[in-house]
């Protein structure tokens, strides 16, 4: 089969389609035949090394790239879920020399759910990484209906669906993103906007004067978004490296997510429901891998590009 890895780990440059052999699913796992699998930031940053300069996954020789999925069940040892359901999948594992971005891939069977009825997959290939990141970032914060809450980088695939759940839970949301982006944000579900180019933590303060009750900060913004809280409200700090400060008494919770079923099946959920849009910005075939990672890269990107084998 042909699989996108990464081995010089340089950036998109380093992208390789290789052929290599069907992997084999163990005790517990499933082999999906991928339909269509997302690009995100994450898979550059893989490519790029910053995993192992951060000290999130050990050295090796070979990266694997992709953890959205969507497909077919190809082998179910187990028998859940049964061989043809069409399902979506979370590769949420760095250190593999295997992932998505390939004909086919082996996950664990709890990372693994049946796909939403009625949705094309190159669709479906786009919510899970972004939606568990945003769904588990929102619950790091506690939130109460009625609450405030910040997001910043709300036009982006994390930022979009913490907007849309947000506004589904019940809170007020104050967006951050660029200006020209203000009406899409705004029709996720965001109540008032900020433009990234103000100082974010005064423009929030006008809008919200003691601060909101959380951030949820997905552009990474980092003590200029931790500004913009109240004292004693909640930090929701989305990258591998150095994490904010605890000022004023602010709960600084760094996310790493993790894929379970529940999980996903609440995704699911929320995207039959309409709670969770979808949004595809373009396809490539898998051989042209590298030409959507250079996309990607050079910023502008809005919804998924997704890679289809």
């Amino acid at each position: 089969m042909r699989a996108v890895v990464a081995r010089q780990l340089d950036g998109p440059d380093a992208i390789e389609v290789i052929e290599t052999a069907v992997p084999e699913p163990g005790p517990g796992q499933v082999r999906i035949k991928v339909t269509a699998a997302a690009v995100n930031p994450v898979d550059l940053a893989v490519a790029g090394g910053l995993p192992v300069t951060f000290g999130l996954t050990a050295a090796r020789e070979q990266f694997g790239l992709g953890w959205d999925v969507a497909g077919t069940v190809e082998a179910s040892p187990d028998g859940a879920p049964p061989i043809g359901t069409p399902v979506v999948g979370v590769a949420d594992l760095l250190g593999r020399s295997l992932k998505t971005h390939a004909d086919y891939v082996v996950l664990d069977a709890d990372a693994v759910v049946p796909a939403p009825r009625g949705l094309e997959p190159v669709k479906a290939a786009t919510f899970g990484l972004n939606g568990l990141t945003a769904l588990q970032a929102l619950r790091a914060l506690k939130p109460e209906r009625g609450q405030s809450l910040l997001v910043t980088g709300a036009a982006g695939g994390v930022g979009g669906y913490a907007v849309e759940i947000a506004k589904h839970l019940g809170l007020t949301v104050v967006a951050s993103a660029g200006a020209a982006v203000e009406e899409l944000v705004r029709g996720l579900g965001a109540e008032y906007f900020v433009d990234r180019a103000d100082n974010l933590a005064d423009a929030v303060r006008r809008i919200v004067p003691n601060g909101v009750d959380g951030v949820v900060d997905a552009a990474i913004v980092g003590v200029g978004a931790q500004e913009a809280v109240r004292n004693r409200g909640r930090h929701v700090h989305l990258q591998g490296g150095p994490r904010p400060p605890h000022l004023r008494g602010i709960a600084v919770e760094q996310l790493f997510l993790q894929a379970t079923r529940a999980d996903l099946e609440e995704l699911v959920r929320l995207v039959e429901t309409g709670v969770l849009s979808t949004r595809v910005a373009d396809t490539y075939p898998l051989v042209q891998a590298a030409l959507a990672y250079k996309r990607l890269a050079e910023g502008g990107v809005r919804g998924r590009l997704v890679l289809v084998p």
